[in-house]
């Protein structure tokens, strides 16, 4: 008798809840809910479709084929800097860009003196280099003409070119 009790109560329960939800499912935010989940539904479908489609098929393909490629340039890359590592260039990359500060630091600590030195020297050498090679052109002018003395004119020509750019 008891056990029927129970049964009886647990309908009543079962009853009584299935009054409620279906209370429930009149009202309007329930209804607004279903209708929400139906778009949504029907939108990841649109985009489950869309990916589907030889065009996408296609460009995920090449997504993982450029990705694939990225890694494989990495791993080259990473192997080209530790041969480069190894074979002691970057240190010594290093050492020749630390120099050539240096001595352009030493010269901004000469000031333009430094500089305006080096310009100076170089335009004395190039006039003494023309000098040079006016002589020996007067000296080969006597002899006969040939195309040594044309190198030589050239190479004149040439030094006077240079010292005209460095003077400007």
């Amino acid at each position: 008798m008891e056990d029927k009790k129970s049964k009886l109560a647990e309908i009543r329960a079962t009853a009584f809840d299935v009054t409620v939800i279906m209370k429930q499912i009149g009202t309007p935010g329930f209804l607004e809910s279903l209708t929400s989940i139906k778009d949504t539904v029907s939108q990841v479908n649109e985009i489950i479709q869309s990916l589907q489609t030889p065009e996408m098929v296609k460009n995920i393909e090449n997504f993982r084929i450029l990705s694939e490629n990225f890694n494989d340039s990495a791993t080259k890359m990473q192997s080209t800097v530790n041969v480069l590592k190894e074979s002691g260039i970057i240190d010594k990359t290093v050492s020749l860009v630390d120099s050539a500060k240096s001595k352009i630091d030493s010269f901004d600590t000469q000031g333009s003196q430094g500089i305006n030195g080096v310009i100076v020297s170089s335009q004395e050498m190039i006039t003494s280099i023309t000098g040079l090679v006016n002589e020996i052109t007067q000296t080969v002018s006597y002899s006969k003409r040939s195309t040594i003395v044309e190198n030589i004119q050239e190479t004149i020509h040439g030094a006077s070119e240079i010292y005209h750019t460095i003077s400007r």
